[in-house]
């Protein structure tokens, strides 16, 4: 199945950049379209509620702005993630915000639910839900979700614990629509990996903390600057649900990251830290598995630009090794 016009026609790169917790703003967000990428936030970021009508006005107003002194380099289109949980107050007047402003995507986590795709479609919008299994794969495209994001093993925050490899197979044995796939996408070379293994854009979230518009305290961008995927932790202590997170935060807030509790699900809170007197995202700082590719602090446009490169380049060594393996079979041949 074709990409829909939204996710195709306006991306320089095959990216959605993720929305981020306390991270990802109206800088952010615009500076990633500018750049050709999809750029997103998720509502709660907004606060208090009533900015969030801000918020969209701004970003609606300036990629506006762009496309009409840019005609030959229109932005992409953004995306506002909403958290269709329990727990998520807020729910009703964020959804009813972005259908005012018809957001081009909506972008759903932890849990689906058919009025929120249905206030999408309202108004012409795509909805992608953020699955960790084929289950609920398959639960969020019963309900209405036009694609999925598959959020594989070594994603940052809150992921899963499947190869990508495993839930993209298990996903395209049954969906044709468009899926993102997310886990440790840091280069050019695993978005083009992303889109070999089946799926059709790669999501970049951890990346991006480290960029010059993230609304991330300079040490979380230092700390991933001089990380690697060996200082990632998963645990579920800090929100209830299992995450991955950066071990010197850990360390940073007097806890050995070898030796934490089990957190009870039930105590799931994405603001307050779950069990823990440490608060994610403040204090724990959540980070994907990638991050050894993240070597500064660029602008949103640079990072971008580096990814681009790399894509083309990833692409040119893949048709030289496709052009080598031919030759040698039909020299067997002969």
């Amino acid at each position: 199945m074709a990409l829909p016009p939204v996710l195709r026609d306006r991306l320089r790169l095959p990216v959605i950049g993720s929305p981020l917790f306390i991270i990802s703003g109206p800088e952010l967000v615009i500076a990633q379209c500018k750049a050709g990428v999809v750029g997103s936030f998720p509502a709660l970021n907004a606060r208090p509620a009533s900015l969030l009508d801000e918020w969209l006005h701004q970003i609606t107003e300036e990629l506006a702005a762009w496309d009409r002194d840019h005609p030959d380099t229109p932005s992409a289109p953004f995306a506002v993630n909403h958290i269709v949980h329990k727990t998520n107050e807020r729910l009703e007047h964020d959804v009813e915000a972005s259908t005012k402003w018809k957001a081009p995507i909506i972008i759903t986590s932890l849990g689906a639910r058919e009025d929120v795709n249905a206030a999408a479609h309202s108004y012409g919008g795509v909805v992608l839900h953020d699955i960790i299994n084929d289950r609920f794969g398959r639960k969020a495209v019963e309900k209405g979700a036009d694609g999925l994001i598959a959020v594989a093993a070594g994603a940052g925050g809150h992921a899963g614990t499947l190869s990508p490899f495993a839930l993209v197979h298990a996903l395209r044995e049954w969906f044709d629509g468009p899926i993102a796939l997310s886990g440790s996408i840091a280069n050019g070379h695993a978005v083009l990996g992303a889109q070999a293994m089946g799926a059709d854009l790669a999501y970049v979230g951890s990346a991006f903390i480290a960029t010059q518009e993230a609304n991330a305290d300079a040490r979380y961008k230092e700390m991933i600057v001089n990380s690697t995927g060996e200082d990632i932790v998963y645990s579920n202590l800090f929100t209830g649900v299992h995450g991955n997170y950066l071990a010197p935060s850990i360390v940073a807030a007097g806890m050995d990251p070898n030796a934490l509790p089990q957190s009870d699900a039930s105590a799931m809170n994405f603001g307050s830290g779950g069990n823990s007197k440490a608060k994610a995202w403040r204090d724990i700082w959540g980070c994907g598995q990638g991050i050894g590719a993240v070597k500064n602090v660029p602008t949103a446009a640079d990072l971008v630009g580096r990814l681009s490169d790399e894509y083309e380049a990833a692409k040119a060594e893949l048709a030289a090794k496709t052009a080598f393996t031919a030759g040698r079979v039909l020299q067997a041949a002969e």
